[in-house]
C-alpha cells in the first residue's frame, strides 16, 4: 500500500492580497517500507505537502490517498485513514502539556480508548525507541528536562499511537550534533526493526544522504527531482537552482575527481564514508608512480 498525492496544489488566503501558491500540480507517491526524504529550501512547499499527508490541510486541487481511501470529506473510513499517518512538526516539543512525561505520551492512546495495559505497553515502547528510561523519566515533569529530551518526549507522543507512516518535519533542528546523530539512528533502526514508512523533512542534504532511500526535492511549490540519492545528488545544478548544497562527501568527492584523482566507484559508494575511503584508497594505488628524475652529485 501506499500514500498516493495526486495532482495536489494548495493556495493560501485565495482571494486576498496575500494570495500565495505554496504547491502546484505535485505528484508522487510514498510506498510503504521506504525511508523518504522530502528536501528543500525554505518556503519550497515541504512542509506544506507533509501536513496534507494526515488530512491537515486539504488541497486547493488534486487528491491525498491513503491505502487506496481519499482523505477528502468525513466519515469512519477517512479518520482510520488519517490516523495512519502520525506527525511529529517542528520543535514538537512546544506541543507538551501534560505534568508528567507519561501522562503526555499516553494521552494519543487514551483517546482511541485502549485498555490500561496496552496504553501502557505503546509509552514503554514508544519512550524506549527515544531512549528514555521509563522508570526514570515516567514521573518527571516534561518542562524539567533539557530541550533534546522534550523533542524525544514529543516524538514518543506520536509514536505510541503506532502510526503505519510516521512524517517528522525537520526532526533535528535546534538539536546539537550529537543529539542530532542519535535521534537519527533511532530513526532508522525504528524503521529497519518495524518496517515502518518514514518521511523525513530535511535542508540537511549530509542526513539525507545517508539515510533515505528516496529522496524527493521540491522549489517554489513544484517538484523538481524525485529518485534515489545518488541519482538525485547527480543533478548538481538543479539542486543548487533549489537553494541546497550537495552532501560534503559528495563534494569532496567531485573536488578531488576534478583535481585529477580517477575514482572508479559505485553511485551509491559516494554516499558512504566507507565506501568513498575504499574508491580513494583503489584510485591512489592504481595512480601512477613519479619517478624522481633528480640526480645526486660529489660536490
Amino acid at each position: 500500500m501506499s500514500i498516493e498525492v495526486k495532482n495536489v496544489s494548495y493556495t493560501y488566503m485565495p482571494g486576498t492580497p496575500f494570495e500565495s501558491k505554496a504547491l502546484d500540480n505535485v505528484s508522487l507517491t510514498i510506498e510503504e517500507g521506504s525511508f523518504t526524504a522530502i528536501a528543500g529550501h525554505t518556503g519550497s512547499g515541504k512542509s506544506t505537502l507533509v501536513q496534507h499527508l494526515n488530512g491537515l490541510l486539504q488541497p486547493t486541487a488534486g487528491q491525498i490517498i491513503v491505502d487506496g481511501q481519499t482523505l477528502a470529506g468525513k466519515g469512519k473510513e477517512v479518520k482510520a485513514a488519517r490516523d495512519k499517518v502520525g506527525m511529529v512538526f517542528q520543535y514538537p516539543e512546544h506541543q507538551l502539556f501534560e505534568e508528567t512525561v507519561e501522562a503526555d505520551i499516553a494521552f494519543g492512546p487514551k483517546n482511541r480508548e485502549l485498555s490500561e495495559a496496552e496504553i501502557t505497553a505503546r509509552v514503554k515502547m514508544a519512550m524506549e525507541f527515544v531512549g528514555l528510561d521509563y522508570e526514570t523519566y515516567r514521573s518527571k515533569s516534561p518542562f524539567s528536562l533539557s530541550g533534546g529530551q522534550m523533542r524525544r518526549v514529543a516524538i514518543a507522543g506520536v509514536i505510541a499511537l503506532s502510526p503505519k507512516y510516521l512524517v517528522l518535519d525537520e526532526p533535528t533542528a535546534g538539536l546539537n550534533p550529537a543529539g542530532r546523530d542519535e535521534l537519527l539512528e533511532k530513526i532508522r533502526e525504528f524503521h529497519d526493526k518495524r518496517n515502518m514508512t518514514i518521511v523525513f523533512v530535511s535542508h540537511d542534504m549530509d542526513a539525507i544522504a545517508r539515510y533515505a532511500d528516496r529522496v524527493i526535492v521540491l522549489s517554489g511549490g513544484n517538484l523538481v527531482l524525485d529518485a534515489a540519492p545518488n541519482e538525485v545528488f547527480a543533478n548538481k545544478e538543479t539542486i543548487e537552482e533549489a537553494g541546497l548544497l550537495l552532501p560534503r562527501l559528495t563534494t569532496l568527492l567531485r573536488t578531488l575527481e576534478a583535481n585529477g584523482l580517477k575514482l572508479d566507484m559505485k553511485p551509491k559508494d559516494m554516499l558512504t564514508v566507507e565506501g568513498a575511503v575504499r574508491a580513494i584508497m583503489a584510485a591512489k594505488k592504481a595512480a601512477p608512480k613519479h619517478k624522481d628524475n633528480r640526480t645526486g652529485g660529489k660536490g
